[in-house]
């Protein structure tokens, strides 16, 4: 019998007794109902599935759930609500930074991360930080333009608490 691993998802503790091998992603999504990271490549390759563990981008289809026990996790279910969404969801929805969506979480997710990590990134830079995270209806003109429009968002927001 498993014992119980405790997962602290979008602020929430949560104790479950699921496999400790199991991929985080499967935790996430099967047993917390967290849909926002997709299953893509299942090879931590293509991004669909990143989450944030300790504020640091992470890809959930590769990890072991029991590798970030007791770790702070977070789900683009965490970043921002409809009502309130975060700057980088703000950014992504006025530069139309989406066609079918599935890779959509993990460039927010991204995006997120890199932000905290550089607040005004280069083109380069954004372009870099986001060259393992695939799109495959070509949108990559329009989220590289979304990071910058997030990074202008988030500066106002410090500017203006």
């Amino acid at each position: 019998m498993n014992q119980p691993i405790h997962l602290v998802v979008n602020g929430q503790a949560h104790a479950l007794t699921v496999p400790h091998h199991a991929p985080l992603l499967n935790i996430l999504r099967n047993d917390l109902h967290l849909n926002a990271p997709k299953y893509g490549c299942g090879l931590g390759e293509c991004g669909a599935c990143t989450v944030l563990v300790d504020g640091i981008e992470a890809r959930a289809c590769v990890i072991p759930v029991k590798g970030v026990e007791g770790r702070h996790i977070t789900t683009l279910e965490g970043v921002g609500t409809m009502d309130n969404p975060h700057p980088v969801q703000q950014a992504f929805i006025a530069c139309q930074a989406a066609q079918c969506g599935y890779c959509l979480n993990g460039m927010i997710m991204a995006t997120v991360a890199l932000l905290a990590r550089n607040p005004s990134p280069t083109q380069a830079q954004a372009r870099s930080a986001l060259a393992h995270n695939l799109c495959r209806c070509g949108t990559h003109l329009e989220i590289l333009q979304a990071v910058q429009h997030a990074a202008v968002l988030m500066a106002r927001t410090r500017q203006n608490p």
